[in-house]
């Protein structure tokens, strides 16, 4: 019986097929390891080049399944025939992916007794697709959360098989988050696999009518618009950090920016993009409506700085207008 439609309880440490590659994978493939699940494959991108340097680099994934003595494989396409075939020789009970990067079509799901599942960084039909984290900050949203889904052909549009909702912090930026989510997948995938062990969950349909999306962010949304008030370039700047970075234009060059936060949300008459003043919060700027606070600034090819460590060498008095 394919694709999830196998009848009963998953065995409690069914032969696990796990899928993923970036650091955002990591917690889960180590929760699952030392909880003593049975992982027999990794399955993970192949090595790429990286860095100014184009150093082959393995996927994190990788290195930790490596270290733990489970097999790798790093297929340029899961979709072709023979890997496929070795999946199935290796009799799956289940297949776990999360944070892959390729699209998983139907004989490679149909091939483990209790399906395919995929933990997803949203509340599931929210935000589908490649960028749920940067854009629940990009859209100034106060939660968030996790999805187990059984995958299907579609782009995150499988059924519902548990859900857990998380907080966004004040001021929390898209890499703090997608840290503070990575922890929580673990746990939360060793929970469902526990539970389904004891009776089958309840799968629930998504409502495709209520769905949203979440493409890959482009850089070419971040160049800030001083003229939008604090709010949303607060929120670009966070949904942009720590890659690609949110950027403005000062003298010629591009100087981006980190760590925001509202300094005030009410006053509008701003110059936008004007110097406030420096401080301990760091470098305040005004906006279309309101002013926000910046911590951290960076030069293209320098390190990321303090505002104080980055003033040293940059002179961005009060009065400097940034954006021209």
């Amino acid at each position: 019986m394919k694709n999830g439609s196998s009848k009963g309880n998953l065995p409690k440490h069914p032969r696990i097929i796990f899928m993923g590659t970036p650091d955002f994978a990591l917690p889960t493939l180590k929760a699952l390891i030392e909880h003593g699940e049975e992982v027999v494959t990794v399955v993970t991108q192949p090595d790429r080049p990286k860095g100014r340097g184009k150093k082959m680099t393995a996927p994190p994934v990788k290195q930790l399944a490596l270290d733990s003595k489970i097999e790798v494989l790093q297929p340029e396409k899961v979709a072709d025939s023979h890997f496929c075939d070795m999946i199935e020789k290796k009799e799956p009970d289940l297949i776990v992916v999360i944070a892959f990067g390729q699209i998983l079509k139907k004989k490679l799901l149909d091939i483990p007794k209790w399906g395919v599942v995929n933990i997803h960084a949203s509340l599931l039909p929210k935000y589908r697709g490649a960028a749920p984290i940067q854009t629940a900050i990009l859209n100034d949203d106060d939660k968030t959360g996790l999805t187990v889904m059984r995958m299907d052909e579609g782009l995150d549009t499988g059924p519902i098989l548990l859900q857990e909702e998380c907080a966004i912090l004040k001021e929390e930026t898209a890499g703090q988050l997608h840290d503070r989510l990575a922890l929580k997948a673990g746990d939360f995938m060793v929970n469902w696999l526990n539970q389904m062990s004891k009776e089958p969950m309840e799968e629930k349909p998504q409502d495709h009518l209520a769905a949203s999306y979440a493409p890959k962010i482009e850089k070419s949304i971040s160049l800030i618009d001083w003229k939008q008030p604090a709010s949303r370039v607060s929120a670009l700047i966070r949904a942009l950090d720590p890659k690609p970075g949110a950027f403005t234009i000062w003298q010629d060059k591009k100087i981006k920016l980190f760590s925001s936060g509202i300094a005030d949300d009410r006053r509008s008459d701003m110059i936008p993009g004007k110097v406030v003043r420096q401080g301990e919060e760091g470098l305040v700027l005004e906006t279309g409506q309101g002013a926000i606070k910046v911590r951290e600034l960076q030069y293209p090819g320098k390190k990321r700085l303090p505002v104080k460590d980055f003033l040293r060498g940059t002179s961005l008095p009060e009065g400097t207008i940034l954006g021209g």
